[in-house]
């Protein structure tokens, strides 16, 4: 099993500047990349400053100059968003600046409060059948000439230009849930990117199983890989009280989730509110003590006993899921201590 690092910056309010909050997301991927994780994964959302990347494009595109071995991944780019077109040739130009490195993942998207403002009347939950023709559209801009005529997307003969360097396509990853979604990626040749948000291993096996029917249904493909993306902190051993700070960043973390979700509320200057604590008096699972659980949040000895199970469990690709609201130090030195203590074990 391999690690990645998942990363956003976020922002909680004015007191730290964009500008510091690039470098903090650049040193976390050189970190990753110094301490041998495979991939730095940067995903996409707009107008919301808890987790600000309106386009994973150039966050990769830098980071492929600082960088020499680390994947880039877009994950995810949201389908609704993207013209297949433009997808493909934005993609395949970070795969000729990385030289091969890119990786990109696509999901239907989540926010209705999005929807609302980059599309026209499209809901959230119809997301899925603009993923479903994006995906075979981009792989076949990639590989030359291609006319579409789809319910979403209709155009005449196009190509990407660039091609990407890897060929015959660069690795494409679909985000999954539903056993629908895991069929649709797996018959197309993706591999599967799954979190289980604030559930516990219970549901990491759910979904490992709900991939694994996926792919005993199509044998006529290769197997694809599948990522397990987590919130994750490592805490030192001689601090038994290590892991509530983290838990209670991971709870507001989900609060302010839940806020931008329930699009119950006008956002001021990209910033939300985090739901109330009272709201989740009748959902334990939203708890720190039981975040603590659930979330990979322990010491070394303990984060590597939960990891040994999702490898046993045959994940191919454990994600570092490091937004969690803590300051960049905190969120550095559980990164080290990662490299340091838990991953030699998995070498």
């Amino acid at each position: 099993m391999r690690f990645s690092l998942f990363v956003h910056m976020e922002r909680w309010d004015e007191t730290v500047s964009h500008r510091q909050l690039f470098e903090n997301l650049s040193e976390l991927a050189l970190t990753a990349e110094a301490g041998g994780f495979s991939t730095v994964w940067v995903g996409e959302h707009h107008a919301m400053e808890y987790t600000i990347a309106p386009s994973p494009m150039p966050i990769l595109a830098h980071l492929a100059a600082k960088t020499t071995t680390i994947r880039l991944g877009a994950g995810t780019i949201i389908a609704p968003f993207w013209h297949p077109i433009r997808a493909a040739g934005e993609t395949a130009l970070l795969d000729v600046i990385s030289n091969g490195r890119m990786e990109v993942g696509v999901a239907r998207g989540a926010y209705q409060i999005e929807f609302d403002r980059l599309t026209d009347g499209v809901r959230a939950t119809d997301g899925g059948k603009h993923l479903r023709e994006l995906v075979p559209a981009v792989r076949a801009l990639w590989q030359g000439d291609y006319a579409h005529d789809g319910e979403v997307w209709q155009f005449p003969t196009s190509t990407s230009v660039p091609k990407p360097v890897q060929q015959p396509t660069p690795p494409m990853w679909v985000a999954a849930r539903d056993p629908s979604s895991h069929d649709f990626a797996v018959s197309q040749g993706c591999n599967v990117m799954v979190t289980p948000l604030m559930k516990g291993d219970e549901e990491v096996a759910a979904l490992k199983e709900k991939f694994d029917t996926a792919v005993a249904n199509h044998p006529e493909v290769t197997r694809p890989e599948l990522m397990v993306l987590r919130h994750t902190h490592v805490h030192p051993a001689d601090d038994p009280e290590g892991w509530r700070p983290a838990a209670e960043g991971i709870n507001r973390f989900y609060r302010t989730f839940d806020a931008w979700f329930g699009n119950k509320k006008t956002p001021e200057n990209g910033f939300l509110e985090p739901s109330p604590q009272e709201k989740f008096a009748e959902r334990p699972e939203f708890t720190p003590e039981a975040l603590h659980k659930t979330a990979v949040i322990g010491t070394p000895e303990e984060v590597v006993e939960r990891l040994r199970g999702y490898e046993e469990l045959g994940v191919d690709e454990y994600s570092f899921w490091i937004d969690n609201t803590l300051s960049h130090e905190e969120k550095l030195a559980s990164l080290n201590l990662f490299i340091k203590e838990v991953l030699p074990a998995f070498q």
